[in-house]
């Protein structure tokens, strides 16, 4: 008999379709919050549009723009941003980019619910720490992402340890941003390689919980939906830029997509080995997806058939091999398809699969992963793809 848990986060609400700024001033009355922190990146922070629309649309509720955050979410991108907010006395984080940025403010508002100011003070708070810290949420968030990343959906973060190299996982089920505001417009300035390398980590999402060896029905259900809409929104937001409407398609597409995960159900080793590659070796976010998950397919096969054709079906493809259809899709976007176009060295695989092999994306896998040879053999098949 089928069974299982399914988990809720804190995250209340999801808007979409309407104008950013119309439904940040919303939100933050309904919250009572008067004093908004806006937490971007230095690249979103110097586009015109992006100004005009939001922090300025905002006016006197916006009290500053913390535009420190970088590549893979840093520590101390956290902890400065987590300074500022205390210096202004916000009320309110408005994380406005991709994960990059959504994932730091996620971790922000740890950091200023056990009023960690150092970057090492995070060690007390992240996931599977051994020092436990009371948390009472005060200070949260809502999300405006830019990106199809997607981790404005889970009560998980992912930051880095620059001093380690590793990116480190941490979870509260109050860390998903309070609510969510999917506005078209606000990514039309995102540049076509980012939307669309994003919009393949959202069909990774969905791929990966459809194969996932323990079946949950909530997710799957959204997942299959998801994908869907990915399949068809993705190739008509790069054909037509301004489609504001196959742009929605797809922030809906990766909404449904990540569902599955928000909830609690685990990811495979194409996740893993993503963790990897941007952590430690700085491959960009979703590019990681574009290179990896076909060979996770491939080296899946034998274990995941049935679940493959399901996946190509949703991709549009039916009857064709799951990978060989990813690819097609992949390519027609205009993004790698191999890890020999990702700047990773066939050196460094070793040390990738020896590094991946700690993440709990390993375990939960629809073929088991019995130890770092089979990463490797997964990594070659990528690099040939």
């Amino acid at each position: 008999m089928l069974n299982g848990t399914h988990r809720n986060s804190a995250q209340e609400q999801v808007v979409y379709g309407r104008p950013a700024v119309d439904a940040v001033r919303g939100l933050a009355g309904q919250v009572g919050a008067s004093r908004l922190l806006v937490i971007t990146t230095a690249s979103l922070a110097g586009q015109d549009g992006y100004r005009r629309r939001l922090a300025g649309g905002l006016g006197p509720l916006c009290v500053g723009v913390f535009s420190g955050v970088t590549a893979h979410s840093p520590r101390e991108s956290v902890i400065a941003g987590a300074a500022e907010a205390r210096r202004l006395g916000a009320d309110l984080l408005v994380a406005v980019g991709g994960g990059s940025a959504i994932d730091a403010a996620k971790v922000m508002q740890l950091a200023l619910w056990a009023g960690i100011d150092r970057p090492e003070g995070l060690d007390a708070v992240r996931a599977g720490a051994e020092r436990a810290v009371a948390l009472t949420p005060g200070v949260r968030m809502i999300a405006v992402p830019t990106t199809l990343s997607a981790a404005e959906f889970t009560p998980f973060a992912g930051v880095t340890d620059t001093t380690r190299k590793s990116k480190e996982g941490y979870a509260h089920q109050a860390l998903a941003p309070k609510a969510v505001v999917l506005d078209p417009e606000m990514t039309l300035g995102t540049p076509a390689r980012l939307w669309g390398s994003t919009g393949i980590k959202a069909v990774d999402h969905a791929v990966e919980q459809l194969c996932a060896p323990v079946r949950a029905p909530f997710a799957d259900a959204l997942a299959e939906a998801g994908l869907a809409r990915l399949a068809v929104g993705l190739p008509a937001s790069y054909a037509r830029p301004s489609d504001l409407e196959a742009r929605l398609e797809c922030q809906i597409g990766m909404w449904l997509a990540m569902s599955g995960a928000s909830a609690g159900h685990g990811l495979g080793v194409s996740h893993a080995i993503g963790h990897t590659l941007g952590g430690t070796y700085g491959v960009p976010h979703g590019i990681t997806s574009c290179v990896i998950l076909p060979a996770v397919l491939r080296w899946n096969l034998p274990a995941s058939a049935d679940r493959q054709a399901l996946v190509a079906e949703r991709l549009g493809a039916p009857g064709r091999a799951a990978a060989d259809a990813l690819v097609g899709l992949i390519a027609s976007l205009g993004l790698p398809t191999s890890l020999s176009e990702a700047g990773v060295s066939r050196e460094d695989f070793a040390a990738i699969a020896e590094h991946t092999l700690h993440d709990r994306g390993v375990r939960s896998n629809p073929r088991p992963i019995t130890g770092a040879s089979d990463i490797v053999e997964i990594l070659e098949l990528a690099w040939r793809a």
